[in-house]
């Protein structure tokens, strides 16, 4: 061993930290939505569809260029990268597609829990809607 870092190390913190953004995406929707009066059940659905399109374009974008990793002579890049495409289109049908929404689901009200021994933490409010102003009437 040469005490090298890992070359395939910057993949796998992109990929971490898109996948966090997604899933943050995801959750915010939901949870905006469940604060405005929607039902649990109401909230998932509407979150979902809402930030389907989002999850699904930077899915897109994110297997092709980890797919394109493939075409690379390195063996380690095209290994990192099938790897990576492969986790990526995992990520956004199995997991956002099926078990997020059917976790929220079979945990109800259970999703907004908060012990005890954490309502020291700050409630996040969501930044409130701004309305237009109406047209002056002429």
């Amino acid at each position: 061993m040469t005490g090298g870092g890992d070359e395939r190390r910057p993949l796998r913190d992109e990929r971490m930290a898109a996948n966090e953004a997604l899933f943050r995406e995801v959750n915010e929707r939901i949870r905006e939505l469940h604060d405005e009066g929607h039902s649990t059940d109401e909230a998932i659905r509407l979150g979902i569809a809402r930030t389907a399109g989002t999850v699904t374009s930077a899915a897109v974008i994110m297997v092709a260029v980890f797919a394109l990793f493939g075409t690379l002579s390195s063996l380690e890049l095209k290994q990192a990268g099938v790897g990576l495409a492969a986790a990526v289109l995992i990520d956004a049908t199995l997991i956002r597609g099926v078990l997020l929404p059917a976790t929220m689901k079979l945990l109800g009200d259970w999703n907004w829990y908060l012990p005890n021994w954490l309502q020291w933490l700050p409630r996040l409010d969501h930044e409130p809607q701004v309305q237009a102003p109406a047209p002056a009437a002429a």
